[in-house]
């Protein structure tokens, strides 16, 4: 039978997202009301957990954070494996398994996306036990079928691009706005189709600025002398994709810790190269197809403010299922959506992996179906 669990430690971690605060109202209401378990919660992530930053989340601290947008806790993204300490990088996994023995936590549960599985997956392996929830308005979590943050964020971009119709239309122009996601398009992708995007441009399908103006020139000989391009923050040209592409496989290919440094390095200048693409798209497009071109970056301003009804409820199945899991001595999973259920997944099989669009899915075709450009 399971160590029956008594008190729980709870921190966010990474970016702040839509959904977070509803999570931590799921875990720890459910963990408190349901199973008897204390709650602790730890201020501005990994670093809370080594600095001793801690509040107690009672029900008075989760009353009422339901609605509200960012993270009660603060968040860093600072990891456990390399944390700057007065000046110095530093190993601190061992601080934190002597914290949390201290201070009689049973179980870690951490809330954050990519680089926060990572993280909690390096300290399940020194020993702790840990549990995660995919949080990420990217969309881009491994082994889920949803990450709370993305539908409030894909709702505000649609907003968006609702707005800039008008705009476009009655300037007849071309607006590209930039949507986030780093490497995965999902987030432009829907934005784009809810929006009706004339051109939508991910990350996974590699675009020719060429087929856009070509696509944007039928539509002026059609008689629309505007179009909306959605572009994701990580798209990119063919040539682009091609550089970025021959650089991680020199990577990954690195035997020395030499090589993989240069190649590290070569990654790392060509993202700083690309830092401006959307504003220099916008440029390429105006002199291809003579029409004025404006670039909106929604920013931000996609990971703020109050989350909407379908993130409230993912945050709060989540949450709820992972009070049940400790209960159970489940550790070493993150607890993934699967339908209207949950579903336990081993941290090994989400660790360091992406969720990224199919270029066949469903909703690239429909995509293509109606008429959007795709940039290929």
């Amino acid at each position: 039978m399971a160590k029956k669990i008594k008190r729980i430690g709870i921190l966010t971690a990474g970016g702040d997202s839509p959904g977070l605060n509803a999570a931590i109202r799921g875990v720890g209401k459910a963990a408190q009301g349901y199973y008897g378990m204390e709650v602790i919660g730890f201020r501005d992530g990994f670093r809370g957990l080594v600095e001793n930053r801690r509040i107690n989340l009672d029900h008075s601290a989760l009353s009422g954070i339901l609605t509200l947008g960012g993270t009660i806790l603060g968040t860093s993204r600072d990891k456990p494996h390399r944390m700057v300490i007065n000046g110095r990088t530093k190993d601190m996994t061992g601080v934190i398994k002597d914290n949390l023995k201290k201070w009689g936590i049973d179980c870690l549960v951490c809330l954050g996306g990519g680089g926060t599985q990572k993280n909690a997956f390096r300290l399940h392996q020194a020993g702790i036990n840990v549990i995660t929830l995919p949080k990420t308005i990217d969309n881009d979590v491994a082994m889920t079928d949803a990450t709370f943050g993305y539908a409030t964020a894909l709702s505000i971009a649609t907003d968006a691009l609702d707005r800039l119709h008008s705009t476009a239309h009655s300037h007849h122009r071309i607006i590209v706005a930039e949507i986030m996601g780093h490497r995965a398009g999902w987030l432009t992708l829907g934005a784009g189709l809810a929006g009706g995007a004339d051109v939508i441009l991910i990350p996974e399908i590699p675009y020719s600025v060429e087929s856009i103006a070509k696509a944007i020139g039928q539509r002026s000989k059609q008689g629309s002398n505007f179009s909306i391009v959605a572009v994701a923050e990580g798209a990119m040209s063919r040539n682009d994709a091609r550089v970025l592409g021959m650089a991680e496989k020199v990577l990954k290919r690195a035997k020395t810790l030499s090589e993989k440094l240069e190649a590290k390095r070569e990654i790392t200048a060509f993202e700083v190269r690309h830092q401006g693409n959307t504003l220099r798209l916008a440029h390429q497009l105006e002199e291809l197809t003579h029409l004025e071109s404006r670039v909106t970056i929604l920013g931000y301003v996609q990971r703020g403010g109050t989350p909407c009804a379908e993130d409230r409820i993912l945050a709060t199945r989540l949450g709820s299922a992972c009070a049940d899991l400790i209960r159970k001595g489940k550790f070493g999973v993150m607890v993934s959506s699967r339908g209207d259920d949950t579903e336990p997944v081993p941290l090994d099989q989400v660790a360091g992996k992406l969720n990224l669009v199919p270029p066949d899915h469903s909703w690239v075709e429909a995509a293509r179906r109606v008429g959007t450009c795709l940039g290929d």
